[in-house]
């Protein structure tokens, strides 16, 4: 019997940097990180902190790992959990490294490398000893990693690129949307594209409305704008996430108040909350 289980599970849902402590306690501190599994296919969006705790759970079952990293972009905070993943240190495990925002001038193994590269890292890429693989695409491909498994990119508005995607396997769908600014007014039509009719539509909330004036160009949206390309593509549940790092427990308490009120089912992503669709 194929098994078509579809789940998401959050590792890390911050954004920028790092937040932990006494004020992040409900939500989590650690970067963007989130795990879809389609059926016994592991996937894994963005490789932030949150990345560490989720190869400590992979490496604490004893099997082996063969898995799928597909990043966003590059920027630290949404790869910097690479050197410390330990199921990347482990012979017989494999990963495959997924970017579409980086060609033509650079490559996902290149921009890795330099991260574990001195003066910045102690030891190299190199010392992986799981399989590894760097497949680069450009955003807006179609990619199709394992059979039943379809992913539609596109391209983001992110200062240096970023890519969106949206995950399709057995008859449902996920948009995984983030680190992404809107053109205050109009919906931008690539984002429209991956949310539609998804099952789910997880979205850069870094900001409020209120908040979104100081911060222009920065290359974040807000919750609200969220909820409005939600509903315009009629997603049937719709998530908040990479929250700013000085957004404490109290304030996205608010957050989650005032977006479920705006749109029935509203929910703010937090560190292991599990969804099964």
């Amino acid at each position: 019997m194929v098994d078509t289980d579809f789940t998401v599970r959050f590792w890390g849902v911050r954004g920028s940097i790092p937040a932990p402590g006494p004020a992040t306690v409900r939500y989590g501190g650690n970067t963007s990180c989130v795990e879809m599994r389609c059926g016994n296919r592991l996937l894994i969006f963005d490789g932030g902190s949150g990345l560490r705790e989720l190869g400590e759970a992979l490496k604490a079952t004893g099997r082996r790992v063969d898995l799928d990293i597909f990043y966003s972009h590059t920027h630290l905070d949404h790869i910097v959990g690479l050197p410390f993943f330990a199921p990347g240190y482990e012979r017989g495990n494999r990963i495959r490294f997924w970017a579409g925002h980086l060609k033509p001038n650079s490559d996902i193994k290149s921009v890795l490398d330099k991260m574990m590269s001195a003066p910045l890292f102690p030891v190299p890429i190199e010392i992986l000893e799981a399989r590894t693989d760097f497949r680069d695409f450009v955003a807006g491909e179609t990619l199709t990693p394992h059979p039943g498994i379809k992913l539609v990119t596109a391209p983001l508005n992110h200062p240096n690129g970023a890519t969106g995607y949206r995950v399709e396997f057995a008859g449902k769908s996920v948009a995984y949307i983030t680190d992404t600014e809107h053109h205050a007014g109009r919906s931008d039509p690539e984002v429209l594209k991956l949310m539609r009719n998804a099952d789910v539509a997880i979205y850069d909330s870094t900001y409020t409305d209120e908040e979104y004036p100081r911060h222009r160009h920065w290359g974040h949206s807000t919750w609200e704008e969220g909820v409005r390309l939600a509903t315009q593509a009629n997603v049937k549940q719709f998530v908040i996430f990479h929250h700013d790092p000085g957004h404490d427990d109290n304030f996205m308490d608010q957050v989650a108040a005032d977006a479920a009120k705006a749109r029935l089912g509203t929910i703010v992503a937090h560190e292991g909350l599990i969804m099964r669709l």
